[in-house]
């Protein structure tokens, strides 16, 4: 077996402590806005987040502990907004530490607008949104937790849609999409091919 794994050039990762910072995963990049007890915006950035299902879930994992899981279980919402590259600055330092008082004075230089259906807040110039209601959340990963919400509103930067009378490739070469590179990398994504999918299979 070691012989085998010398010749495809594997190196056993040990698994007695977390593996992430061993090498990079692609993954979004999200702001989560919730809404503190006294009624001002929280924005924390999340790159552990996805699509539950082929329905309209969305999740993301988060620390019990933090200010957003403990907001949603409160007020049984949240909003979703997916950063363009430009925008990529302002999404880390929405991750700065809170002051003295609980207060995190970095969001006063975020333009917003609140969301239609829940009482939430978007950040502008972002290319998605996502309007949530709490679904559940899912205790029991280490210190952390899965969040779910079912999406009830959601709402895209027009150039962002994909449509029949542009090519899937000239839509993201022309607004391309942030990527977050774990650990602590980013990418701008403004390339892309078709997946090669068996001719009998359906997305």
């Amino acid at each position: 077996m070691q012989q085998a794994n010398e010749k495809r050039r594997l190196v056993e990762i040990d698994t007695g402590e977390a593996i992430w910072n061993r090498f990079y995963t692609v993954a979004p990049l999200i702001l989560v806005g919730t809404t503190d007890p006294d009624g001002s915006l929280d924005l924390a950035p999340k790159h552990m987040a996805a699509p539950i299902g082929w329905e309209n879930y969305f999740g993301f994992a988060c620390t019990p502990a933090h200010r957003t899981c403990t907001n949603i279980d409160r007020t049984g919402e949240f909003t979703v907004s997916f950063p363009k590259p430009s925008q990529v600055l302002y999404s880390s330092l929405a991750a700065s530490p809170r002051v003295p008082g609980g207060q995190k004075p970095v969001l006063d230089y975020f333009t917003t607008f609140p969301a239609s259906t829940i009482d939430g807040t978007f950040i502008e110039e972002a290319y998605l949104y996502f309007e949530c209601r709490h679904f559940k959340t899912i205790d029991g990963f280490g210190a952390n937790c899965l969040i779910t919400g079912e999406i009830i509103a959601a709402y895209a930067d027009s150039a962002f849609l994909r449509n029949s009378e542009v090519d899937d490739q000239e839509l993201i070469h022309e607004s391309p999409l942030l990527a977050y590179l774990a650990p602590g990398r980013f990418a701008t994504i403004d390339h892309s091919n078709a997946f090669p999918f068996p001719a009998d299979m359906h997305t």
